[in-house]
C-alpha cells in the first residue's frame, strides 16, 4: 500500500535513487496506489550529472510493493521493497530497468518496461 508520503526506490537508471510520493492519479480521493498505479512525487535523492535532479516533479508508476497482492489465479507476490520507475509521458525515462517487476504491469499498458526488466514475476 503505497500512500502519500511513501519514500520509493527507483529501479531505473535516469539517476534518482529515492523518491517521494505526494499525489496518488487516478481517482479524486484515491488513497493507496499499487503496482501499476501511476503516483506523482518528488526526487529526494539523486546522483549528480543525470537525467534528473533533486526536488524535480516527476511521475513513477509502481512497478514492486511490499504489500502482497492478490492475483487472479488466487496466488499472492510481495517484493522485499517498493519501488517505482520514472515516466517520460507513457514511456519510461531511463533506458534499464533494475531489479524484477510484477507481471501485472503488462496488464496496465506498460510494455516497454517488461521488456527493459531483468526479470518479470
Amino acid at each position: 500500500m503505497i500512500q502519500v508520503g511513501t519514500n520509493l526506490e527507483v529501479a531505473d537508471n535516469t539517476g534518482a535513487k529515492a523518491i517521494r510520493v505526494f499525489k496518488i492519479l487516478g481517482a479524486t480521493r484515491k488513497r493507496y496506489a499499487q503496482i501499476g498505479d501511476i503516483v506523482v512525487a518528488s526526487i529526494k535523492v539523486a546522483e549528480p550529472r543525470k537525467m534528473v535532479k533533486k526536488k524535480e516533479i516527476i511521475k513513477a508508476v509502481i512497478v514492486r510493493q511490499r504489500k502482497a497482492l492478490r492475483r487472479k489465479d488466487g496466488s499472492y507476490i510481495r517484493f522485499d521493497d517498493n519501488a517505482a520507475v520514472i515516466l517520460s509521458g507513457e514511456e519510461p525515462k531511463g533506458n534499464r530497468i533494475f531489479g524484477p517487476v510484477a507481471r501485472e504491469l503488462k496488464e496496465k499498458g506498460f510494455d516497454k518496461i517488461i521488456s527493459l526488466a531483468v526479470e518479470v514475476l
